[in-house]
């Protein structure tokens, strides 16, 4: 039977130190394997794009379908975390992931893109109860002012994972992808549908392997000795300061918080999953552009090594947040201004400035919620649907446009976070 202990850092009274170090390390076996399966869809775009006969618009729906789900799936996941308590909710997250997962088969089978895209949605939904019961539970477990930095260590597990994605599956998915296309213009119409099925079958193996493997961590998750966290009681100045509310729409900064989550995952999303087509377009062969999503996760991971370092010691976590926003603008601007490698690589960079973004806007959005933090949590991951839309909107500019000038749309995300790191995650009342 798991122990249950409760937490400062969202005004909750502070909680023992038994089984920390062993709490941290099943955690950050979760984000490990919500990373590794997020960014294969950096390599499903270009995949599904050729496989399926897409246009840049259909291709992205990839990442739609995934983040879309945490928008539509973010409040039951609240609902279900409130029924089953954090650890039995991060292993239902992980058994509904692993039905997505099995749901690519007949999906390659048939070619059918609506069903990759169905599965998709699934694994989006696991992730959406996964992230909603680990995000708040690493915050709320230690002392608030370090939040970030124990966030931090999780995103390098996370982009760990992530960077491994795109090699292990691209090696597999887009091999010789480039010949195929050239040779798909000179096929006849039975040749054409045979290579493209050969193509679609590539996956199956890989993503049975996967649903495997999330099986088993769910059940080691289920009788792991991971200790509950209790939020339900607050401490007697969050109690005074949250009397007669009964929203968390009544918590200023956590909407805000929201909002900036939102546009934050969008960005990254956009580094991480549009870079290899973007790439491709810069006249840099497949093989190669696959590259590029792992430079983006070990930027993210530098990113990460410094917070641990600097935060709360030498930056605090909205200081940190600030940095990043600006640096966030620069590496958009010499994207647009530059062209082949150097923009590539620019794009590749805003590993960088995201990586502190999560770590520092979540524990500031949360701060201060009690008995509201939960359903704050599952508001907060509501907002990774920015990881939805704005690829959307940024496929649908690069048909009209062109991909390089796309990019402009990052700019005013970048700033609206600067925005919430110098004063929005201060406001408490209306």
């Amino acid at each position: 039977m798991s122990k249950t202990v409760s937490s400062p850092s969202a005004g909750i009274a502070p909680p023992p130190q038994n089984n920390y170090a062993r709490s941290m390390a099943i955690i950050g076996a979760l984000f490990f394997v919500f990373g590794f399966v997020t960014w294969l869809n950096s390599v499903l775009i270009p995949y599904l794009k050729i496989a399926c006969e897409l246009n840049n618009f259909e291709s992205y729906l990839v990442a739609f379908a995934f983040y879309i789900a945490y928008l539509v799936m973010g409040i039951p996941a609240g609902w279900l975390l409130r029924k089953t308590g954090y650890k039995k909710g991060m292993s239902a997250g992980l058994l509904i992931i692993a039905a997505g997962a099995l749901l690519f088969v007949p999906a390659a089978m048939s070619r059918t893109y609506g069903l990759f895209l169905l599965g998709l949605f699934v694994q989006g939904t696991g992730l959406t109860v996964l992230q909603a019961a680990v995000n708040p539970y690493v915050s709320i477990i230690g002392p608030a002012e370090s939040a970030a930095k124990r966030i931090s260590i999780m995103g390098i597990c996370n982009k760990i994972a992530g960077s491994a994605a795109p090699y292990v599956l691209g090696s597999i998915l887009l091999a010789g992808a480039d010949d195929l296309v050239t040779n798909l213009e000179t096929m006849d119409l039975a040749q054409r549908t045979q290579g493209l099925d050969e193509l679609a079958s590539r996956v199956i193996t890989p993503y049975l392997v996967i649903m495997a493997s999330l099986v088993a961590l769910a059940v080691f998750t289920y009788f792991s000795g991971l200790p509950e966290v209790d939020t339900e009681q607050e401490d007697e100045t969050v109690a005074a300061a949250n009397t007669g509310k009964t929203s968390v729409f009544q918590f200023p900064h956590l909407v805000l918080g929201a909002l900036s989550l939102f546009l934050y995952v969008g960005v990254e999303v956009m580094a991480g999953d549009t870079v290899i087509s973007y790439a491709s377009s810069q006249g840099i062969p497949l093989d190669e552009a696959t590259r590029f999503t792992s430079f983006t996760l070990w930027a993210m991971i530098a990113g990460y090594i410094i917070g641990i370092i600097a935060i709360p010691k030498y930056l605090s976590q909205q200081k940190a947040l600030q940095i990043c926003a600006i640096v966030g603008v620069i590496f958009t601007l010499s994207a647009i201004f530059t062209d082949g490698y150097v923009s590539v690589l620019s794009i590749s960079l805003l590993g960088l400035a995201n990586s502190l973004m999560w770590p520092a806007i979540f524990p500031l959005a949360i701060a201060d919620l009690g008995r509201f933090t939960k359903m704050g949590s599952s508001l907060l991951i509501m907002g990774i649907a920015g990881g939805a839309l704005l690829p959307l909107l940024y496929g649908f500019l690069a048909d009209i446009v062109n991909p390089q000038q796309a990019y402009w749309m990052m700019a005013p995300c970048y700033l609206f976070i600067l925005y919430f790191a110098t004063s929005g995650y201060k406001i408490r009342t209306r």
